[in-house]
């Protein structure tokens, strides 16, 4: 730990950084769904690997994403692979980087690991299509009324 933050300082600093590569959206709903069996694990998870970690000047968040999806993809723990490629698009890579990166870990993880990451990462894109779709739907209603 930085030892030039204190404990709520790193806090705070996880939270910040936490909100900005998942989203609001997500934390609040891991926030609010903490109860006390799981509020140590928040906290863990908050101060450490985004207080700690994400925080550190030593990669970009783009590279940082690149390197959490690859060991995603290793682990295949598909559903934070999921959470985390949303979050390597709000951290500034590209659908096209991040077909780049499945194609690699094909060669360094296997070739099912990334077909399964193929398929995850197309739902996720997917889910964002339909969404951006809704949203110009809802948005061409409200300037016609």
């Amino acid at each position: 730990m930085n030892q030039d933050r204190t404990r709520a300082e790193t806090l705070a600093e996880g939270m910040r950084v936490r909100r900005e590569v998942l989203s609001d959206a997500h934390v609040d709903r891991a926030e609010g769904a903490k109860n006390d069996f799981t509020e140590d694990w928040q906290d863990f998870i908050s101060r450490y690997a985004w207080g700690e970690i994400w925080t550190r000047p030593g990669l970009d968040r783009p590279m940082r994403s690149a390197i959490t999806l690859t060991a995603l993809i290793a682990g295949g723990h598909w559903g934070e692979f999921e959470m985390h490629v949303g979050a390597a698009l709000r951290n500034g890579l590209t659908r096209e980087q991040i077909k780049e990166i499945l194609l690699q870990s094909a060669i360094y993880l296997s070739v099912p690991a990334a077909n399964n990451a193929f398929s995850h990462a197309r739902r996720v894109f997917d889910a964002l299509d339909d969404a951006e779709t809704a949203d110009a739907r809802d948005d061409n209603s409200t300037q016609e009324s």
